[in-house]
């Protein structure tokens, strides 16, 4: 006797259904998904302005896209669009002289620090600096950072109208979040501001009627069905 098992889909996250949590001095998250079997995270962090962090170590890796205002920290400055990885034992600080909102990925935490020494620091990437690549499908890329060891790679990939990706399962998890257009799959459309969870073992198609810029992160690698 056989059984069929429904196949794993992605989850929407709709990032305004999900209620602010007040955090340090001048801040606050909402807390949008978590994996405790990885110790992966993602939050939108808001910052009021003059907010900001004391010095402090990552145990883990964290990647921010700006979303509004600016965040300062010892490497530069962070603007709208542009995107920072934290690698594992980094150190910084940060402040934000205006205010700011951003997406954080985190996989792991922070400790208190007490001085920067040599370890490594904040890096910044600019994407509207950066050539869109074609790929095969019709669809654009910008690989930002990757870590092999850790085995995930960031992206902004962006979906001519119309464009899409066939039938494929994801072998490790995937987090996207939609800038500009919409993403439609079988779990639903993601609208600017909003964001996808494609878990270990999702199988699904994607589309963009009207087209869509995306920020990704992608854990493992994807299989063609």
């Amino acid at each position: 006797m056989t059984t069929s098992q429904e196949p794993i889909r992605s989850r929407p996250i709709h990032v305004n259904q999900i209620p602010w949590v007040e955090g340090g001095p001048g801040m606050r998250t909402r807390p949008l998904w978590e994996d405790k079997a990885t110790d992966r995270k993602a939050h939108i962090v808001e910052f009021e302005p003059g907010a900001g962090m004391p010095l402090h170590r990552h145990v883990g890796h964290e990647l921010i896209y700006l979303i509004e205002g600016s965040l300062v920290d010892e490497s530069g400055t962070l603007r709208p669009g542009n995107i920072a990885y934290r690698p594992d034992g980094c150190v910084h600080s940060n402040s934000s002289p205006n205010g700011a909102i951003a997406l954080a990925i985190i996989q792991g935490g922070n400790e208190s620090a007490t001085e920067i020494g040599d370890a490594p620091g904040s890096q910044i990437f600019v994407p509207e600096d950066q050539p869109w690549n074609a790929t095969p499908r019709g669809t654009f890329t910008k690989p930002i950072v990757a870590n092999e060891v850790a085995g995930w790679a960031a992206a902004v990939n962006r979906f001519p109208s119309g464009a899409g990706i066939p039938l494929h399962r994801h072998h490790g998890d995937e987090l996207i979040f939609v800038i500009e257009g919409a993403s439609a799959d079988e779990g639903g459309v993601i609208t600017p501001g909003n964001m996808s969870y494609r878990p270990n073992g999702a199988e699904h198609t994607v589309k963009t009627e009207l087209g869509a810029t995306v920020f990704g992160v992608v854990w493992g690698h994807t299989e063609a069905l």
